[in-house]
């Protein structure tokens, strides 16, 4: 039997909000914490057990659509379900994302390449192409979160093509803040260091042990990795009233690591 979590504010109070990448991981802390702030929540995955999961976690506000953020039918399905589901819509978090492992970047194939670019990068296109003029039509704004990482600031050896990648990110969120603005439509980006949640590997190029994390953190002023909950409470703002004079920033949420 589910649980429905106890509703703890009323920040997101009549907001409908989709979550790519809702699944797991921090789009998942994201999709539960607007929820709990009043929220209707699209958590929107490629994983159905992952999105099902988080869906489930309060099943009267949260629903789960299947989606490939790379591929433009799967975004007009979800611009049009989010619709008729809930009525509107006025907040994407645009957290799915992608990396290979660790490696010297002569070492990466093509295959790879293109896959970083696709899932993190077109994936914003698409989703400016079909969210921004339901924004438009709305006449009433919105906020646009775009989930970048450290490395767009601090690029580092070994995931130099996923850095750019996420570099674009940024860039792209800065012009599209400048030219929507007009409109009342807020968009931002996010900058993360690397969490716990099972990406370790992948990020650092070594296995995820405790001496490894240890030694890593160790050039962490703060000394530890990134929460969801870190990267949640930012957005939180981002897509609250609370933030309906900022547009265009990056924030650095990496307890000091780029310093």
């Amino acid at each position: 039997m589910v649980t429905e979590p106890k509703v703890l504010g009323s920040r997101l109070a009549g907001k409908v909000a989709i979550v790519t990448g809702g699944g797991s991981g921090f789009g998942e802390g994201i999709a539960k914490l607007f929820a709990e702030e009043g929220c209707r929540v699209v958590v929107a995955d490629i994983d159905p057990v992952g999105g099902e999961r988080v869906a489930a976690y309060h099943p009267r506000s949260m629903y789960f659509i299947k989606m490939d953020v790379a591929r433009e039918e799967d975004w007009e399905n979800l611009i049009e379900n989010t619709l008729d589901k809930f009525g509107r819509l006025d907040i994407c978090v645009n957290n799915a994302g992608t990396s290979y492992r660790n490696k010297p970047s002569l070492e990466v194939i093509e295959d790879e390449f293109d896959k970083v670019f696709s899932v993190n990068v077109k994936s914003i296109f698409h989703c400016s192409r079909h969210f921004i003029p339901n924004l438009i039509n709305q006449g009433e704004g919105g906020s646009m979160i775009n989930i970048a990482s450290i490395g767009t600031v601090r690029p580092r050896p070994g995931l130099v093509w996923y850095n750019a990648s996420k570099a674009a990110v940024t860039n792209a969120t800065k012009g599209l803040a400048a030219e929507y603005g007009e409109k009342n439509i807020r968009i931002n980006s996010v900058c993360p260091l690397l969490s716990g949640t099972g990406l370790f590997e992948t990020f650092v190029g070594v296995p995820h042990t405790e001496e490894n994390v240890k030694k890593f953190v160790s050039n962490v002023p703060l000394g530890r990795l990134t929460q969801p909950s870190d990267v949640a409470n930012y957005c939180l703002f981002l897509a609250s009233d609370e933030a309906k004079f900022i547009t265009g920033t990056c924030l650095e949420i990496d307890g000091g690591r780029a310093i």
